[in-house]
């Protein structure tokens, strides 16, 4: 059965996306085509794209968003701003795909994959690696980091339920003296366009919060977050949760509300009101939202910061891939 390999831009794969009848499995949110494309104009690497669709009949059977140098792939995306990446392939056709992709690539003159930030259900770890290993491809796989994630259930007070006692005790009790203090509001924007006054408060707060967030913060990498905001608001995804005090913004969680899982991407706070716990509890009340929300699942991201884990967080490890053809 022949399968036909398709060049495409971002535009393209962004049709793709709002096509529902494309059976394609777009997960996570960091391989959405909007998000590719954002970072692939802001970094503007020193690559050349390989951004092609492999199908059958005219239908998609996946997508390959891939960058190339010297001889070598990788996903599109950083480390440092994609907390995990993957390929786009309809469930069920991972070996038709996967089969095509490698020889398709062979022919280009890729010889090695890069491929790193993948979770344990990447398809490429479940699928890929078998049949390049299958191919008498070298295949090497190692640990490379690790992310954190909660299963929330059907309300706050099972939620509670699931963290240690002490940590349990430790959430009310902050809490607690968090609405004492004065006039407490805390509230999620979603929109379809970009608050830019939320955005600002947000690098705002986010450069406050930590000497290593300041030094993170990079002209290019503000540039990446406001490109990043107002792409997913435009498509709906965008989500800021903000926590004030007496109408003062002291701390904020920017995220993406994707399917049945909310990712927080990142968060900030004024280290003025550290002694109320402003930055985790703004987390917390987002968890809160989320339940109340129906979603299943509240995704820390990669890193394994103490506060994930008190307030019930998983681990998921994250590996890296090399596969080179013999």
């Amino acid at each position: 059965m022949d399968y036909a390999v398709i060049e495409e831009s971002f535009e393209s794969l962004i049709s793709c996306w709002a096509d529902s009848n494309h059976r394609l499995m777009w997960n996570p949110v960091f391989v959405l085509p909007a998000w590719l494309k954002v970072w692939w104009q802001e970094f503007n690497p020193e690559a050349e794209p390989y951004l092609v669709t492999i199908r059958r009949e005219g239908e998609i059977i996946g997508i390959a968003p891939l960058l190339i140098k010297e001889g070598r792939a990788s996903i599109i995306g950083s480390a440092d701003v994609c907390d995990y990446l993957d390929f786009v392939v309809a469930d069920g056709k991972e070996e038709e795909f996967f089969n095509t992709l490698l020889d398709d690539l062979g022919e280009k003159g890729v010889k090695h994959l890069d491929l790193g930030s993948l979770r344990p259900d990447s398809t490429v770890l479940t699928s890929l690696v078998g049949i390049a290993v299958k191919r008498g491809y070298e295949v090497l796989c190692q640990p490379e980091d690790v992310s954190l994630e909660i299963d929330l259930p059907a309300s706050w007070e099972e939620y509670l339920a699931t963290l240690s006692k002490k940590q349990r005790h430790e959430v009310r009790r902050k809490l607690r003296r968090l609405w004492e203090t004065g006039k407490v509001e805390y509230r999620c924007s979603n929109s379809n366009h970009l608050n830019e006054d939320f955005m600002d408060t947000f690098l705002k707060l986010f450069a406050l919060s930590r000497q290593e967030k300041a030094g993170f913060m990079t002209a290019r990498r503000e540039s990446f977050f406001r490109s990043l905001a107002k792409a997913m608001a435009e498509i709906g995804l965008l989500r800021f949760g903000i926590l004030e005090i007496d109408k003062q913004p002291v701390a904020m969680t920017m995220g993406f509300d994707y399917g049945d899982t909310i990712y927080l991407y990142n968060s900030a706070y004024d280290p003025q009101f550290n002694s109320l716990s402003v930055g985790v509890l703004c987390k917390t009340l987002c968890i809160q939202e989320s339940i109340k929300a129906g979603k299943k699942r509240f995704d820390l991201l990669k890193g394994n910061e103490i506060y994930k884990y008190h307030l019930g967080g998983r681990e998921v490890p994250l590996s890296r891939c090399q596969i080179t053809a013999r």
